[in-house]
């Protein structure tokens, strides 16, 4: 069953001087290395774009202006935050300008058909029962608590790299989470709040 934390969670196992080098020689215009970076972030991001825009056909858009801005600006790249903090910082600020271009909701039909990446049968079933309760109600919150939800949660960053993937104040993504997990604690009464 996923555990949802606030602080980030665990780590991924320490790739974080392999992406260095990815991103050192993306700078230099190494195509192979682009795509060993492209094939590490693009499920991550698309997962946090999905959740974060609603919008499937906004979606592809804002995942390739993400990467062509990896690809065009990998030597801006200057070490002060782990690569997935600068990622995921492009990411969002491409997502912005996606709502920004087109602000009408429309709904996801084929959001309760996509499958989960867990092993086991019975573990996707209670991952993906337990995606849709959590979809369903963070479709009520506004995109910046969309995003500190999705980046502590599904991809277990902590606050600081949240504040600076949003450039904004560690206490504001604090605030941000307070608030996000009071309405989602509210919606999900007996469902999941309890993990919240």
């Amino acid at each position: 069953m996923l555990k949802l934390r606030g602080d980030g969670g665990k780590r991924r196992a320490g790739t974080d001087h392999d992406e260095v080098d990815l991103v050192t020689k993306v700078a230099g215009q190494d195509r192979r290395a682009f795509e060993t970076l492209y094939r590490l972030y693009h499920p991550r991001l698309t997962a946090f774009l999905t959740r974060f825009l609603r919008r499937p056909d906004r979606v592809e858009e804002a995942l390739n202006d993400t990467l062509m801005v990896v690809w065009n600006r990998a030597d801006r790249y200057n070490g002060e935050s782990k690569v997935s903090t600068w990622v995921f910082g492009i990411a969002y600020r491409q997502g912005l300008k996606a709502l920004n271009r087109f602000d009408e909701a429309v709904e996801d039909p084929d959001a309760e058909n996509r499958r989960s990446h867990d092993k086991t049968p019975e573990e996707q079933l209670d991952a993906h029962q337990t995606r849709l309760v959590l979809d369903r109600a963070m479709q009520h919150l506004s995109a910046d608590h969309r995003a500190v939800v999705d980046l502590a949660y599904f991809h277990e960053m902590g606050y600081r790299e949240i504040a600076e993937i949003m450039d904004c104040p560690v206490d504001t993504v604090k605030t941000r989470m307070f608030h996000a997990r009071r309405n989602l604690k509210a919606q999900l009464s007996g469902q999941l709040a309890d993990w919240l």
